[in-house]
């Protein structure tokens, strides 16, 4: 810890030193599209602008201020009497520092409240108010702060904090000490000396994410430097390691059995976002000190214990704290964590056991849907929160029925064949109908040599899904927003180039089009372009079945019902294949003429059903609005109860019908083949 750091000229006083186009026309319109399409997905998942602004103006390094003030206030202030006068000066320049770096950040609707805020501040500093109250006012406009310009400072996964103690002895040790008292081989010859991580009354005004913070931008003026050169997932582990150092091994068994036993505490720290967030101070507002104590010490040294299900509260534990957590959330005001919180609920609570329910009770299946999203409706429309805790009430009556059946009805053998079998079936039929309606029109157009393009699609995806399948058991926890958001521009992007793929095959399939356009396509070279396209439009298709179809398998994967698992892949997969052989050989046998008109109408049918899927995909994800509506949900068909994805099918359909009428009225014109 001895490697200089700046931090942006940030005054920070010395005492701190804890670590704290194809040539056959298929057109340059689906290519084009598809281009487009995939811009659209790398600008969507580009950070948005608001937010690379604030993490130029550096609002992390306000925030960290702010905590400074929370903490150390007490130490310049007591009984409105100034009991250390360096460090009360140093109270009123942070105060003041704050307000002028808040005032030049970005302009945000919350501006003119962070400013007052700051206001307050300022003002309770100078009238040396009493420390729990300017802690108070300095926590509070820290969480305005983050919620307009978040800092960006999650772990991508749990901390594992027992590996850290490695990193601990290597790096920290020599200042700190071994155990964290602030005695290291070191300390003696450091001014100011380390900090002691074992301070009880410190340990419960630091909160995980302001130890990271510490660690990962250094104190200037102190030997605490910078150890931003460690990888993001060791500086997490290293803040929650040296954040447990204050708490005894019974202080941790006691939290453990209080997070097992007690759903209102694992409703209030729902996620790792908010166990970076919380203090051990926080709780004990809420609980008595022990507990509270007791509860960070086991979060804190095993922080994946809020992304766990507890063993003997039900299947769907998970989803019912989310919503819990949202129902909080949405009663102090904050909409938007309500609303995420409860995307987490249905996407990480009931999606991974979906495929075990819907194969013993799919209605109920169903019923949570529709009951979720209209809980997500209301959040988004301000219901009253009497609407929000009845939507609530009916929700967890459908969880404990669904636990009943889940609990009821174990994996035996036939369940979990049939539910393997369906799975595969259902999902590998739409990547069927793209491909083999691909392979065969090449057949039709005498272009084998083009086939090999295709051919290294779905077999790319194949293997992408390999690669998925691996990295999902072994590697990350793929969350339910990225696998929706995922599934739903896959499905947009599939469906925009099947319209104009269809639109364009119509027309080729009336008064002899074909004909010409095979005398005229014949002999043309095959380009880049064209094989990139048919490539990705290949690999698109089939990668977006196999990702979903993955996941499913992962969820319903068990040791005792393995073999019938594995039973029922192979005879969905022995089905697929016999589909494909037979689509394959009832497409030779038709005239060419009928084969462009049939393909036409079924590529058309294939887009109107992937717009449906792919906008209520983006609807579980939370990137599109949903506006419930009574229509059935008929998932085969696309058709979900909801404007958007009913509204956005007509679309499809619309431009469909308007496209082959136009086709219909030109198609005694003469025609004019040209290359696009």
């Amino acid at each position: 810890m001895a490697t200089d750091f700046t931090l942006r000229g940030l005054p920070v006083p010395a005492r701190y030193s804890s670590a704290e186009s194809m040539p056959m026309s298929f057109p340059n319109i689906p290519i084009r599209l598809g281009l487009f399409a995939l811009f659209l997905l790398g600008w969507a998942l580009q950070p948005p602008v608001h937010a690379a602004a604030s993490a130029q103006a550096d609002p992390r390094q306000t925030w960290q201020m702010l905590d400074y003030i929370a903490v150390d206030y007490a130490g310049a202030v007591q009984g409105g009497r100034i009991i250390a006068p360096g460090e009360y000066a140093e109270m009123q320049e942070f105060a003041g520092t704050v307000r002028t770096q808040l005032a030049s950040l970005p302009a945000s609707p919350k501006q003119p409240e962070l400013l007052a805020q700051a206001d307050q501040l300022i003002a309770a500093v100078a009238a040396k108010t009493e420390p729990d109250q300017v802690a108070a006012l300095a926590r509070g406009l820290a969480d305005t702060l983050l919620a307009s310009f978040p800092i960006a400072a999650v772990p991508t996964s749990p901390p594992e904090p027992a590996r850290a103690a490695a990193l601990y002895a290597q790096q920290c040790a020599a200042c700190h000490g071994p155990q964290g008292h602030g005695d290291g081989p070191a300390a003696a010859s450091l001014e100011p000396p380390p900090i002691a991580f074992t301070n009880a009354e410190r340990a419960a005004q630091r909160t995980p994410l302001a130890l990271y913070e510490v660690i990962s931008q250094g104190v200037p003026g102190t030997s605490m430097a910078s150890f931003a050169g460690l990888p993001e997932a060791e500086r997490w582990a290293l803040a929650f390691y040296v954040g447990s150092l204050a708490y005894s091994p019974q202080a941790r068994a006691d939290g453990e059995g209080l997070w097992r036993e007690n759903a209102e505490v694992r409703g209030r720290i729902p996620s790792l976002e908010t166990l970076t967030r919380t203090r051990e101070a926080d709780l004990a507002a809420t609980w008595p000190a022990a507990q509270a104590r007791a509860i960070v010490a086991y979060l804190r040294s095993k922080p994946q214990a809020v992304t766990e299900s507890v063993a003997g509260t039900g299947t769907l534990a998970l989803a019912r704290q989310q919503l819990a957590g949202s129902e909080r959330a949405f009663a102090a005001g904050d909409v938007a964590q309500a609303t995420t919180l409860a995307l987490s609920a249905y996407l990480d609570g009931v999606e991974p056991v979906e495929p075990m329910l819907a194969t013993h009770n799919a209605a109920l299946l169903r019923e949570i849907e529709a009951a979720m999203a209209r809980y997500r409706a209301q959040l988004s429309g301000h219901a009253a929160p009497a609407e929000i805790a009845a939507q609530l009430a009916q929700i967890n009556a459908l969880f404990d029925r669904a636990e009943a059946v889940l609990q009821d009805s174990h994996m035996d053998t036939t369940t979990a064949f049939l539910g393997s079998f369906t799975i595969l079936v259902r999902e590998g039929i739409e990547a069927l109908l793209i491909v083999i309606g691909m392979i065969a029109f090449l057949r039709k157009a005498e272009r084998r040599e083009v086939l090999p393009y295709v051919h290294a699609g779905w077999l790319g995806a194949l293997l992408a899904g390999a690669a998925t399948w691996a990295a999902a058991t072994y590697l990350v926890d793929i969350s339910g927003a990225n696998r929706e958001v995922t599934e739903g521009v896959s499905a947009l992007f599939a469906a925009a180039v099947l319209l104009s793929v269809g639109i364009w095959m119509h027309q080729k399939s009336l008064a002899g089009r074909w004909q010409q356009y095979l005398h005229a396509k014949l002999s043309a070279a095959l380009t880049r372009r064209s094989a990139v396209f048919l490539f990705v439009l290949a690999f698109v298709a089939v990668y977006r079945e196999v990702f979903e179809t993955i996941l499913f398998y992962i969820a319903m994967w068990s040791e005792p019902a393995s073999g019938a698992i594995v039973a029922g892949l192979a005879a969905g997969s022995a089905v697929l294949v016999a589909v494909a052989y037979w689509m394959l050989r009832l497409s030779k046998r038709l005239p060419i003429g009928r084969f462009f008109s049939v393909s036409s109408i079924l590529i058309a049918v294939l887009a109107v059903i992937l717009v449906g899927k792919g906008v209520a995909a983006l609807q579980e994800a939370g990137w599109v609005a949903q506006a419930l509506i009574a229509v059935p949900r008929i998932e085969w068909l696309g058709i979900y109860p909801s404007w958007q994805s009913v509204l956005a099918q007509l679309a499809v359909a619309i431009a469909a019908v308007i496209g082959f009428l136009v086709n219909t009225r030109t198609a005694r014109a003469p025609v004019t083949e040209t290359k696009v």
